[in-house]
């Protein structure tokens, strides 16, 4: 059974826009990524709030749940034929709702800031597309298809997209991740690796039996920081700059008395447009058998984990320029064109054959103890795909 709609917050009842009523219901959900959160509520409730607001605006409604409890929505508003189809992407679920400063599921309103858990990341954006969507088709069908894929997962593993993609595409998408109303083009990509070096256990009296895998674990994080440093003086992406490399969690050892037998140190590496996981992981290779070279009783497993590929939009596809066109109009000065350091499903998308970019509200806090969005940009925001939409399909 779907979920009551709950009542707007007492807070916002008398708040003169349609996204920002629609956003603090939104916010009053509780959709934390399990995944994240051990016990968090997950997508389900607010998918269930989602589907029937859609529902009622006319909207084909489906749901996907491969993962149970982890439904995404897919709402389409169905065109005559003949035109272009327009996806727009954003996501459901929320990071912890228990560092945040004050009640994370109560907005409240203040100096024309809506502040709440997903104001910012990224229920804003959920409620611009939603409200825009139903705008650009309350008088009639448009020529082509309205998709909104309001999907779960994102903020760890994006599984929702990929479900999503798996069914359905479109001429094109637009992820409304925020982006203070400024025109996202690129972002960056990572891979996880684990490496694990091998030592061999003794007892602490005994150094002529042991090979201590602590020890040799520092020589491969003085050479993973002195790739940092090459990386950081290599050639430099446009928008991005430099890809980056990291050491993010290291496991060793037993006891005081003990050689340590293994060590485990977990990397990240942050890619740009041009690099691959395949392609780093040869340069990992190459230093760790460097080490294994120089380093006496250097031995070393290298696994790769989760790896997502960067984004970059083609500047000329016609997304791109429709956007660009109706935000100029709107903001009265070209939007600025930026790129994000994070990963974003825009790579997804891409990754898929659909042209995308990256555009969203104006605020901040996203996973931090405030959080807030401004609602003029949401304002804006909606205007702004109500636009777009109703070109793009025409």
């Amino acid at each position: 059974m779907l979920p009551e709609i709950p009542s707007t917050p007492a807070a916002v009842t008398s708040l003169d826009s349609e996204p920002g009523r629609l956003l603090a219901r939104l916010i009053s959900i509780d959709s934390v990524n399990p995944d994240l959160v051990p016990g968090g509520a997950g997508e389900s409730a607010v998918a269930g709030f989602c589907s029937q607001w859609l529902a009622a605006r006319g909207f084909e409604v489906r749901s996907l749940e491969k993962r149970s409890g982890r439904p995404s929505l897919v709402a389409i508003a169905r065109g005559t034929g003949g035109g272009r189809s327009l996806m727009l992407n954003g996501h459901l679920d929320t990071v912890s709702l228990a560092d945040y400063d004050g009640d994370p599921l109560d907005p409240q309103i203040r100096d024309g800031r809506m502040y709440g858990r997903g104001t910012f990341d990224m229920k804003g954006g959920i409620a611009a597309m939603m409200v825009a969507a139903a705008r650009a088709t309350a008088h009639g069908p448009l020529r082509g298809d309205v998709i909104l894929a309001c999907v779960a997962d994102e903020e760890h593993g994006s599984l929702g997209t990929e479900e999503v993609l798996e069914s359905f595409t479109a001429d094109a998408a637009i992820v409304t991740e925020p982006s203070h109303l400024e025109v996202t083009l690129a972002h960056k990509g990572f891979a996880w690796f684990d490496v694990e070096i091998e030592g061999r256990a003794a007892h602490g009296s005994m150094p002529e039996l042991g090979i201590d895998a602590i020890a040799k674990a520092g020589h491969f994080l003085v050479a993973l920081e002195e790739l940092g440093q090459r990386l950081a003086q290599g050639p430099a992406h446009p928008l991005l700059g430099t890809g980056t490399v990291h050491a993010s969690v290291i496991h060793g050892g037993e006891e005081p008395s003990t050689y340590p037998a293994h060590c485990r140190i977990t990397l990240e590496r942050r890619t740009v447009p041009g690099e691959s996981v395949e392609g780093v992981e040869r340069e990992m290779t190459g230093v760790l058998d460097r080490l294994a070279d120089t380093v006496p009783d250097f031995r070393f497993r290298l696994t790769r984990g989760l790896h997502r590929d960067p984004f970059e939009a083609d500047r000329e596809a016609l997304v791109v320029r429709t956007l660009a066109r109706h935000a100029e109009r709107a903001l009265g000065h070209p939007p600025v064109v930026r790129a994000e350091p994070f990963w974003t499903d825009c790579a997804l998308l891409d990754r898929a054959g659909i042209p995308c970019l990256l555009f969203g509200v104006d605020g901040a806090g996203a996973h931090a103890a405030t959080e807030y969005v401004d609602l003029p940009s949401l304002d804006r925001l909606t205007a702004i795909l109500t636009d777009i939409i109703t070109d793009f399909c025409s």
